[in-house]
């Protein structure tokens, strides 16, 4: 393919992406200027192109939806039509799909509602439900790109017939035995290794809590759509407002998943799970393993959903958060001492300690081995190839790495044999040290500690092109521990002053720190992370639960 070409097979690619959408969902060219001219399309702006019966639906949590198919309030098709309509509109203000599945999703769920009339039950945990997939997943009859111009119309840059649209990934499977509607695949950043959501296929997506703001990455149009419903994971559900899981890798199936540089799993990425609520991670993460997927994928780990830990950890809060018999303990998680957090992000820290503390749970600070270390480490592993992956996947269409990602991908020797292997032991001594530490955090009391709660990054959402700061997740990449995003409060300009005494630790503190512009931010959702060990998922998710309860009854009675 010659090097000019790429631009014309985008080109092609976004057209046959709106082509796609049903002509009566499209809207008019001054409804796009409209929107083009809108600080937040999420909420009201969205919703106007909806009937009272769609926004109805949209509104509902999954939990409520498949209760309401089964007791057939709706019908599978009539939540499908509400979800591919909100999507569809999604895309032309937002921009933020990769594959547009609507006549996939009509079928099954046409599938689902004959079957529920002949058998008189519901096919499974997830019956109608519609889920929407970052654009790493395989379905069948559909590109995966994963924002390659190189990968249209191929399987992963292969043109071998037998796998082009013809390969479902295995976690695709599972969903549709569940009973699950696939309706949309979203958009994600060249590479996946980007906090903003970036390609040369589409473009960029935007915040559409906030146009003015990235809706981050590499989930990013997965949060942006979920945000527009009403309603990395970790990065996009902070930055939209949403909830999130990141499960220890190997938790969920990654078979037939595609990804960035795949070879390279002694610090693997993990799929993981978002939501507009905890509840719909918990249905769908519980349903997804309760069809044993470490039968099918024999790198997935023997455990099922384990009820048992959530409850006995749920159990140590009353139903408005407060302790019962064991509190928790929670640590706090401030600043990596490099890049200060924003004063939003340090206010809903703040909002969060002090209703642990109201709420007679423990709260210590949490001064662990650096992070930085951490960061370092895992970063050295995300470029060992000397991003020769990345290239090749480049050079199948010509097309160029998008610009923040020029330097940090500049092709080059990968890493020596022997100096991966010194890297991997300093992987191994830092866990072994995090961990030593965390056991050590009963000394005080006996008690060790649950959780941390610290931030995604060092600002909410983050201004296009102003992410200099990624330690914050990359250090639980590392450590490859369970972690669960909530959304705790929004940037307030009345509030949230910027503090012109502050003295910056360093350079990228001072550019991180004069990024911040209290009027640009107004209104940007701050969402925290609770991080506990490997293998605790259920642990974190019953954690996220009492304290997002917590937070909801704070603002109910308006404190």
């Amino acid at each position: 393919m010659q090097i000019q070409d790429w631009r014309a097979t985008a080109k092609a690619k976004v057209a046959d992406i709106h082509s796609s959408i049903p002509k009566e969902w499209r809207l008019s060219d001054m409804d796009l200027a409209k929107a083009a001219q809108q600080r937040t399309l999420s909420g009201p702006f969205i919703e106007q192109y909806l009937t009272d019966e769609e926004k109805d639906i949209i509104r509902h949590d999954s939990i409520q939806i498949v209760g309401k198919i089964k007791s057939r309030d709706y019908t599978a098709v009539d939540v499908t039509r509400a979800y591919c309509k909100t999507a569809a509109v999604a895309q032309q203000i937002n921009n933020c799909l990769h594959e547009i599945m609507f006549d996939f999703a009509f079928q099954t769920a046409k599938d689902l509602d004959d079957y529920y009339s002949e058998n008189g039950s519901v096919k499974g945990p997830l019956h109608g439900l519609p889920i929407s997939l970052k654009d790493q997943f395989h379905v069948k009859g559909y590109d995966t790109t994963m924002g390659y111009v190189g990968w249209i119309g191929t399987y992963e840059g292969s043109r071998d017939p037998a796998k082009v649209h013809k390969i479902n990934s295995q976690l695709v499977e599972e969903l549709l035995s569940l009973g699950a509607v696939l309706y949309c695949k979203t958009s994600l950043p060249q590479t996946l290794q980007l906090g903003e959501t970036v390609n040369n296929i589409i473009g960029t997506t935007l915040n559409p809590v906030n146009q003015l703001l990235s809706c981050g990455g590499s989930s990013g149009g997965e949060g942006a759509l979920q945000a527009l419903q009403g309603g990395s994971v970790r990065i996009p559900a902070a930055f939209c407002g949403t909830y999130a899981i990141k499960p220890t890798h190997d938790r969920l199936s990654y078979r037939d998943v595609a990804n960035t540089n795949p070879g390279q799993d002694t610090h693997a990425s993990s799929i993981g799970a978002m939501g507009t609520s905890l509840d719909a991670i918990r249905l769908v993460m519980a349903s997804v393993l309760s069809t044993s997927p470490w039968f099918r994928d024999p790198n997935v780990v023997k455990m099922p959903w384990n009820s048992e830990v959530e409850s006995s950890t749920l159990a140590r809060a009353t139903a408005y958060g407060s302790a019962a018999s064991l509190p928790l303990k929670i640590g706090m998680y401030w600043t990596d001492g490099v890049v200060t957090p924003h004063p939003p992000v340090q206010r809903g820290l703040r909002i969060v300690h002090a209703l642990l503390r109201a709420m007679n749970h423990k709260v210590v600070d949490w001064n662990p081995p650096s992070h930085t270390t951490a960061n370092n480490i895992h970063v050295a592993f995300m470029g060992a190839d000397g991003a020769h992956d990345v290239h090749r996947q480049l050079d199948l269409s010509g097309e160029p790495l998008i610009p923040p990602l020029r330097e940090s991908f500049k092709l080059r020797e990968p890493m020596p044999l022997l100096e991966y292997q010194g890297k991997t032991l300093q992987g191994r001594a830092y866990n072994e040290a995090y961990s030593d530490y965390w056991n050590a955090s009963c000394n005080d009391d006996g008690q060790v500690v649950d959780a941390i709660l610290m931030p995604v990054a060092p600002h909410a959402a983050v201004i296009p092109g102003k992410y200099y700061h990624i330690t914050y997740t990359e250090s639980i990449n590392l450590l490859d521990y369970s972690a669960a995003v909530i959304p705790v409060t929004r940037a307030d300009k009345s509030v949230d002053i910027f503090d012109h005494d502050y003295r910056p630790l360093n350079e990228v503190d001072r550019k991180n720190w004069e990024a911040y512009d209290p009027e640009t931010y107004d209104g940007a959702p701050v969402g925290l992370q609770i991080v506990a060990r490997k293998w605790e998922e259920e642990k974190v998710w019953a954690i996220a639960k009492i304290i997002d309860t917590a937070l909801k009854n704070r603002s109910e009675k308006g404190s």
